[in-house]
């Protein structure tokens, strides 16, 4: 009975994504997306469900999680009216895959570990694809799946690992304080000076070098930044609070006054 109501709830899911493609009393902003166009909802949406995991809340994973869905439904909406696939080849496909790489459970493979069903995962991907396990694959290939894949710093921190693995790495902690005020001085320079792609080029640079030193002080700059933020929010929600007018009426003294009472009475509380 279950599986037939999440069945039939998929289905209304599909037939409503369906009715606002159709050209036939469908959604004018539904019917002009494009998947490139979609691209900052998927991230978006998929950040969300992390962040509604973290708070534990299970009605706003629920909610996430749907609004997750609905941007795979679209995309393969999208897609089937272009003559490309469909959601049903999506399903299909993520469906043979798991059966092909867990041979330990849809077939008689033996395995010990959560290492070997790892191990096993990356022989059949690379048979997969055509690649064999024990040839060696280049450095570059990569580097250049994380950075297409990844996050920006989460991609920063596993192309500095993996870079760094293969010999590209600094003697000492020493040698990346030197590089990083190399680079904040040229960051300097460039925003004096030169035009906006080389200041970001610059920039660029710079935050590259702050996740090399996270790595070589094994912390996380994806949780940092997270972190900075959060702490940043909280303090604006007490000066809001402590206010007696928008926050845009005061000077910039008064503002830091607000700031200081602020980041005193969050610590006091963390203590």
């Amino acid at each position: 009975m279950a599986e037939d109501s999440s069945l039939a709830a998929l289905q209304r899911l599909i037939d409503v994504v369906a009715k606002l493609r159709s050209p036939d009393g469908g959604c004018p902003w539904d019917l002009a997306q494009t998947p490139q166009s979609l691209i900052p909802y998927v991230i978006e949406e998929a950040y969300e469900v992390v962040d509604a995991i973290r708070g534990g809340d299970k009605d706003a994973i629920a909610e996430e999680l749907g609004d997750l869905l609905l941007q795979v439904v679209l995309q393969a909406q999208i897609a089937s009216d272009c003559g490309q696939f469909s959601l049903t080849e999506v399903a299909e496909g993520i469906t043979e895959k798991l059966i092909r790489r867990h041979p330990h459970v849809f077939g008689d493979v033996q395995v010990e570990s959560a290492e070997e069903v790892r191990q096993n995962w990356e022989e059949i991907k690379a048979a997969e694809k055509g690649e064999a396990t024990d040839a060696p694959q280049l450095l570059s290939s990569k580097l250049s799946r994380y950075g297409r894949t990844l996050p920006p710093l989460m991609a920063g921190m596993k192309i500095s690992q993996k870079a760094a693995a293969a010999g590209f790495e600094w003697p000492n902690i020493e040698g990346v304080w030197d590089k990083f005020k190399e680079e904040l001085a040229e960051l300097k320079h460039a925003v004096g000076h030169e035009e906006k792609r080389r200041q970001e080029e610059e920039l660029g640079d710079l935050l590259f070098v702050i996740i090399n030193l996270a790595r070589w002080y094994d912390l996380d700059p994806s949780a940092a930044l997270q972190g900075t933020n959060e702490r940043f929010i909280q303090r604006i929600i007490k000066m809001e609070i402590a206010a007696d007018r928008p926050l845009s009426d005061y000077t910039l003294d008064e503002l830091e006054q607000l700031w200081q009472q602020a980041k005193a009475k969050l610590a006091k509380n963390t203590k």
